[in-house]
């Protein structure tokens, strides 16, 4: 019995370092995007909804839809940053896999 516990508690130990530290990168992760996205703030604002040359991105992921009218997922936003269009240039070559997850993760966290 005490073997079956201690093994419990070190799986939930285990489980629990394990969140914590996902927590940690997606925090990292969202503050390095967060200089990315200094990039994107001439034409994109985070602060405020107003439309500056592009929509306001504040709170981009608790929308419904795109304004092309796609769903606001985490691939159709990378999409958009890749391709761009409606005047929004294409940022596939210019940045990096890991800076556009970064970007997500900071728009994600706004």
């Amino acid at each position: 019995m005490f073997r079956l516990l201690r093994t419990g508690a070190m799986v939930a130990v285990a489980v629990g370092i394990n969140v914590q530290a996902q927590e940690n990168r997606d925090k990292t992760s969202a503050s390095r995007g967060k200089e990315i996205f200094e990039q994107c703030s001439g034409c994109h604002s985070v602060e405020t909804h107003e439309t500056k040359v592009g929509p306001s991105l504040k709170g981009l992921f608790q929308r419904a839809k795109l304004r092309n009218g796609q769903a606001v997922t985490e691939r159709n936003v990378r999409s958009k940053i890749e391709k761009g269009g409606d005047g929004m240039p294409a940022f596939s070559n210019l940045l990096s896999d890991k800076e556009k997850i970064d970007l997500i993760s900071y728009l994600k966290a706004l």
